[in-house]
C-alpha cells in the first residue's frame, strides 16, 4: 500500500527485511506441534521463571513458542504466564534472538507469573548467552 507524505507525495513502503539486533525484528510464533516436538530436542537452558528450548529454524526467520503445563495451574494462572512469556519474547529476542533459530518458553509452577519482569529478562539474556556460545 504507497505511503502518502505531510506534503501529499506518494512513495512506496519500506519493504526491506528486519534482521536481528535490531529493535524492530519480526517474531513470529510457532503454531504446529512438530516445532514444539522438534525445539524439545534441541538444547535448553532452565532458569528459575522458565525453561528455554533451542533448536534451528527456518532460514532468516526468528520463530518462538510458548507453553505452560497444567502444573503451572488453572487456566488463568496458565495465559497469565503465557502472557509474560509472550510480553518477555517480544522485548528481548527482537534484540538478542539469532535469524534462523527456533525457541520456546516453557512456563514454570509457581514462578513465571510470580518473579519481577525485570529478573525474567535478564534470565532470558543470561539463557539466550549460554544457549548460542553452545552453539557457536
Amino acid at each position: 500500500m504507497p505511503v502518502v507524505s505531510a506534503a501529499g507525495s506518494v512513495s512506496a513502503p519500506d519493504l526491506t527485511p528486519h534482521t536481528a539486533g535490531t529493535p524492530s525484528a519480526a517474531v513470529e510464533t510457532l503454531t504446529r506441534r512438530s516445532d514444539f516436538l522438534r525445539a524439545s530436542r534441541g538444547v535448553r537452558a532452565a532458569m528459575p521463571g522458565f525453561v528455554l528450548q533451542m533448536v534451528a529454524g527456518e532460514p532468516g526467520k526468528i520463530r518462538v513458542g510458548y507453553t505452560c503445563s497444567k502444573k503451572v495451574g488453572n487456566a488463568v494462572a496458565r495465559n497469565r504466564a503465557k502472557r509474560r512469556l509472550r510480553a518477555l519474547a517480544a522485548d528481548v529476542l527482537s534484540e538478542a534472538g539469532r535469524p534462523g533459530t527456533d525457541y520456546v518458553l516453557v512456563g514454570r509452577a509457581g514462578t513465571t507469573a510470580a518473579l519481577p519482569f525485570a529478573q525474567l529478562r535478564a534470565d532470558l539474556k543470561r539463557a539466550l548467552a549460554r544457549l548460542h556460545g553452545a552453539t557457536s
